[in-house]
């Protein structure tokens, strides 16, 4: 007998509104029950009128899809460096999180990485079998740091071999290759384009020159203390993502990169509305975290899960691999997340929500421009979302069998 669907795991798809090219009808032909998605045309530290939730809302609604995920609620540098206007947006995050719940949206994934968000350096690179993928390569963001970026002291953050490496790469870049390159790791915030420039990124990090990784997790544990509050007594939870990479980059601090991390941050709110979105993909590229025992650590408040892998590589490098290959231990993941459902449902709790995250361009969007969003062509996510169906099926099916 195969198993039932709501044994299976909650699936969702990223969507990045109305402007995303890809539809909520094909979102919805994928065989995806939910979408995650955000208001990105609202300004960082903006409050979210109610209005605009409740349009959004109706919109996927409409499409036959359900609104499980806000991807996300941004904290603005404001924020994460306590300076400015910070006290303003944090009371505007509140009320973000009201207007949401009001609307009935009950979980959002936000993060706390410095300046930039995830970062590769390479957007579309070549696979032997003609697709293609992100890519990280410490020895091209050296370059970007130290040719480009001109930061002061990078090059003691990479080895001889990464510098020498890093010249090579420079060199070979003519003038429009360099600033496609530029452009590739400064302007690729997820569902916008923020306009920012070399002297904008040195001025952001210039903000953090007095802020030790102590000190952020500190700004972490304030802005928390301000809004889990509000999120409990709305019914809402938030999902703190990984650090993507989940190492120190551009000399500034990242603080949820491993179990360590985490364990700090679940300790600063003991409620339901703190959690954490259990992110395969950024966790797997340090050989450090051993993901299924962080897993186990972490599951009374794994609130969600985005699911792809990654290779590493020698060096230092990772790309991101087919979500069933690579270094990321899918078939453990995946199996201790269909048993922590399991205790949830038995519980009377939901079922509980993962996407496919990130995938290859391949086969006919490799024709198409670029994605505006790197990573998030259809059909490679589908091909993800449908391999990850496919496993959960055959370990539902085994211990149905077994049973």
């Amino acid at each position: 007998m195969s198993p039932k669907k709501e044994q299976f795991l909650e699936e969702g798809f990223r969507w990045f509104g109305p402007a995303d090219p890809v539809p909520l009808a094909f979102i919805r032909q994928s065989g995806a029950e939910s979408v995650f998605t955000s208001l990105h045309e609202i300004p960082y530290g903006a409050p979210w009128p109610e209005a605009a939730v409740a349009a959004r809302r109706r919109l996927v609604e409409n499409a036959g899809l359900r609104w499980a995920a806000v991807e996300s609620v941004p904290v603005s540098e404001a924020v994460r460096t306590r300076s400015g206007p910070f006290a303003r947006h944090i009371e505007n995050y509140r009320a973000t999180l009201r207007a949401l719940a009001a609307q009935g949206v009950r979980l959002v994934i936000y993060n706390f990485m410095p300046v930039l968000d995830w970062i590769r350096t390479d957007l579309r690179f070549r696979l032997p079998d003609g697709s293609a993928c992100l890519r990280y390569d410490p020895a091209q963001f050296a370059a970007f740091e130290i040719g480009l970026l001109k930061r002061p002291g990078a090059e003691r953050d990479y080895t001889p071999d990464q510098l020498a490496r890093a010249r090579a790469f420079l060199a070979s870049l003519n003038e429009s290759r360099r600033a496609a390159f530029e452009r590739s790791i400064i302007d690729v915030f997820p569902g916008c384009s923020l306009g920012l420039g070399l002297p904008d990124i040195r001025r952001m990090i210039d903000a953090y020159r007095d802020i030790t990784p102590d000190g952020l997790r500190e700004h972490l544990r304030l802005f928390l203390q301000a809004v889990a509050p509000v999120a409990q007594e709305c019914g809402l939870r938030l999902a703190i993502h990984p650090d993507d990479p989940p190492f120190p980059v551009l000399g500034l601090p990242r603080i949820a990169s491993n179990l360590s991390d985490f364990l700090k941050i679940l300790s600063w709110h003991d409620g339901d509305a703190n959690g954490v979105c259990f992110c395969t993909g950024s966790l797997g590229a340090s050989p450090d975290n051993d993901l299924p025992a962080m897993l186990d650590a972490l599951a009374h408040r794994v609130f969600v899960a985005h699911l792809r892998s990654t290779q590493r590589e020698p060096g230092g490098a990772f790309h991101e691999s087919g979500h069933l290959e690579g270094s990321v231990p899918m078939f453990a993941i995946v199996r201790r997340l269909l048993a922590l459902q399991h205790q949830r449902l038995a519980a009377g709790g939901p079922r509980l929500l993962f996407r496919p995250d990130h995938g290859r361009d391949m086969a006919d969007d490799l024709d198409k421009p670029p994605p505006p969003n790197p990573g998030y062509a259809f059909i490679g996510r589908m091909k993800g979302l449908a391999e990850l169906r496919g496993l959960q099926a055959g370990i539902l099916g085994s211990q149905s069998a077994a049973a």
